[in-house]
This record gives structure tokens, sequence and C-alpha cells, in this order.
């Protein structure tokens, strides 16, 4: 037996929320108010993400036509999401830059690739040689909203070559996790 729309599934949205009284509740008003009806919330109040968010998953019961809604009704409340059901806003990216990058102050560098996209960084490490001569290299993980992969690489692509410093890429597709 298949299941139709009208038929009550339970979905799990992804959310990063800014950290102030009434965050969470704002979250959750939109899925009570168009029939959600909350399963759990797991909410990581003291692990912030990358932006200084936090992460927060809500799974719920609803139909079809209602996740859609509710989805629709946080974005309309400027709700960050990050996954609704299988659906993702973002994408991540590792890159890895190699040279001489405390010479040419890795704090720029990462600044500059967050400010001229709409990327963050989700995590970063450093491989430094003891000396200040050697070259140093360092993974730099990026979130970047859906579709803006290529854009985010072709920036990141300017700074490196502004910096002398070499980018190895992504290999694009690649196993679903």
């Amino acid at each position: 037996m298949s299941a139709t729309h009208s038929d009550v599934c339970s979905y799990t949205v992804r959310l990063e929320l800014v950290d102030r009284p009434g965050e969470l509740l704002r979250a959750l008003e939109p899925i009570a108010e168009h029939g959600g009806n909350l399963r759990s919330i797991f909410h990581e109040r003291g692990n912030l993400t990358p932006r200084g968010a936090i992460p927060v998953e809500v799974v719920f019961d609803a139909t079809h036509e209602g996740f859609d809604t509710i989805v629709e009704a946080l974005h309309e409340t400027d709700v960050e999401i990050i996954q609704a059901g299988s659906e993702q806003y973002t994408e991540e990216i590792t890159v890895l830059l190699v040279g001489h990058l405390v010479d040419t102050h890795l704090s720029d560098t990462v600044s500059r690739i967050q400010d001229s996209t709409d990327a963050s960084v989700r995590e970063f490490s450093l491989v430094a040689p003891e000396d200040s001569e050697g070259v140093s290299s360092a993974r730099v993980q990026l979130a970047t909203e859906q579709g803006k992969t290529a854009a985010t690489l072709e920036v990141v692509r300017e700074i490196a070559a502004e910096k002398t410093l070499r980018v190895i890429e992504p290999l694009v597709g690649g196993v679903e996790q």
C-alpha cells in the first residue's frame, strides 16, 4: 500500500537558531500553527555552529502538504533551515590550501572567503612547520547555500592566486552519507 499526500508521516528539519530568548519558540510556532505534531527536539545550546548559531533538530508528524506549508512558514519567519526532510539547503565542500599561509595572513584569507561568498567555515585545521620559512597547509570545510558551490570555489581560487597559495579542490560527486 503506497502513501498518499493525506497520510501523516514523520519529518525532520535541521535549523540554526540565534542564541536569543524566544528563538526556539519562534521556530516551533509555524509547526504548531500548521498542524505539525512534535515528536522530538534536539537542541544543542552548548554547541554553536561556525556561524555562532545553535543547531536544532526538530522531528514532527504532518501530512505531505502540511510539511510543505510548515517549511514555507519557517522560511517566511526567517528561521535558518539547514535541511528539511531530504532536501538540503546547504552544501559542504572541503578544500586544502597549501603555501605560506601564516605569512599571507591566514585570518585575512578565511575572513575574505566568508565575506566574499555565502559560505561559512565549518571546520578548519592547520599544519605548519616549526620555522616560519616552511610551507603550511590548511584543510577548510565550507558550508554554502545549495547551488553556490562553484561560485564559492571561484572566490577561493581568486584569493589563493592573489596570495600565491595552491588550492586542492574536492572531487565533484561522491558517496552520500
